[in-house]
């Protein structure tokens, strides 16, 4: 169904009933806000308390667990943040999660497509110290998103993206052997120290997980974020160089103006320095923030360069964006401007040399500036 479409037909009656049971009144007029998705459904419901909820449900799969276990530990606990939607509900047995609902609007994504530099600016710098905001109001409530999680995850494996990056990491190498790149010396404990950084407790912060710049809404109150599916505590770097390289893992990826994304990495590191103080000191942060550039750049050598080699197609085709060996190629290079000037992880750069060098007949454009800065 198409957005605002009434959704009909027994199951969603179920679902409803369903969510109606576990708030305790009734919800009525369910319309569906997004296209189903493997038996996903997310309804838009009219609350008898007043306002509307939104109920969402996630398939019976492996994946679909964790998405729910997520998502459902992690509003739970963001809950009193303001800064995503409220956690009302949630049901195991049927991976069902009630939540407030924020209504529509635009996304940085939007803003930072559209024609206005001065206007993507600020909403930029406003994301990123809002990500960073949230890790700190979120920071006491580790033992309740743990605890959630297992419950709601009754058995099922840990999905998530960012619970199989370490592999994809070390997995970097057998992915350059698609293009015929052979692995430098030391190459394999470079890897290794990345994929142990990404996983390290130190400096551990809350965060939805997949803040692409299309999952949240900018309001009149400030961002509000959406979709917390990837929920979960991973070193505050990972999130950072999410907001400056930009958007690890997004379709939306454009470049930043140098001075931009300099002041929207600050505005991050602003807020986590005040529950881990030591992310002020440039000798811890500079080497974290190159670790998980590294990170997210190896685990895109596994995904990216496998969609680079299929095919050389937009990265989303309803969308201006990037085509995938653009994009990849802009990732290699990304990296090896921080590494070269440190001297850091020189078998990951020696890496990404030969993969630039093996890949040249490619002839991908530079990636442009996102169009608000062009």
């Amino acid at each position: 169904m198409t957005d605002e479409q009434l959704a009909d037909g027994p199951r969603t009656a179920e679902i409803v009933a369903a969510a109606s049971a576990l708030l305790g009144r009734p919800l009525s007029d369910p319309a569906e806000i997004s296209e189903d998705r493997e038996n996903a459904v997310v309804l838009r419901c009219r609350d008898a308390a007043g306002g509307t909820v939104v109920v969402k449900t996630y398939p019976q799969t492996a994946e679909g667990a964790s998405c729910f276990a997520a998502e459902a530990a992690g509003l739970e606990s963001a809950g009193g943040s303001a800064l995503g939607p409220a956690f009302l509900a949630a049901d195991a047995r049927l991976r069902l999660v009630v939540m407030s609902d924020l209504g529509g609007g635009r996304s940085l994504a939007d803003v930072l497509l559209g024609g206005d530099a001065a206007e993507a600016r600020t909403a930029v710098l406003d994301w990123a110290a809002a990500c960073g905001r949230l890790s700190v109001v979120t920071q006491a409530h580790r033992a309740v998103f743990d605890a959630r999680t297992a419950q709601y995850l009754a058995g099922w494996p840990d999905e998530r993206h960012l619970a199989g990056l370490p592999g994809r990491v070390l997995a970097a190498a057998d992915s350059a052997a698609r293009v015929a790149v052979s692995a430098p010396d030391g190459l394999a404990s470079e890897l290794a120290e990345v994929a142990a950084a990404a996983t390290a407790e130190d400096y551990a912060v809350f965060s939805p997980g997949d803040i692409c710049p299309d999952n949240n809404l900018l309001t009149g109150d400030g961002v509000r974020f959406l979709d917390f599916e990837e929920a979960g505590f991973h070193p505050a770097f990972l999130d950072a160089a999410y907001i400056s390289m930009p958007f690890s893992t997004c379709w939306c990826v454009f470049r930043f103006p140098a001075e931009l994304r300099a002041e929207a990495e600050a505005a991050y590191r602003e807020q986590v320095s005040s529950v881990w103080p030591d992310l002020a000191d440039d000798a811890v942060w500079q080497p974290g923030m190159r670790r998980a550039v590294a990170a997210w750049t190896m685990s895109s050598t596994s995904w990216l360069l496998r969609r680079s080699l299929a095919a050389d197609v937009p990265m989303n085709p309803e969308q201006p964006s990037p085509h995938t060996r653009q994009l990849m190629r802009y990732r290699w290079q990304s990296l090896l401007s921080e590494l070269e000037p440190a001297g850091d992880l020189p078998a990951i750069a020696a890496l990404v040399r030969s993969l630039l060098s093996a890949t040249d007949q490619w002839q991908a454009p530079e990636l442009p500036f996102y169009p608000a800065f062009r």
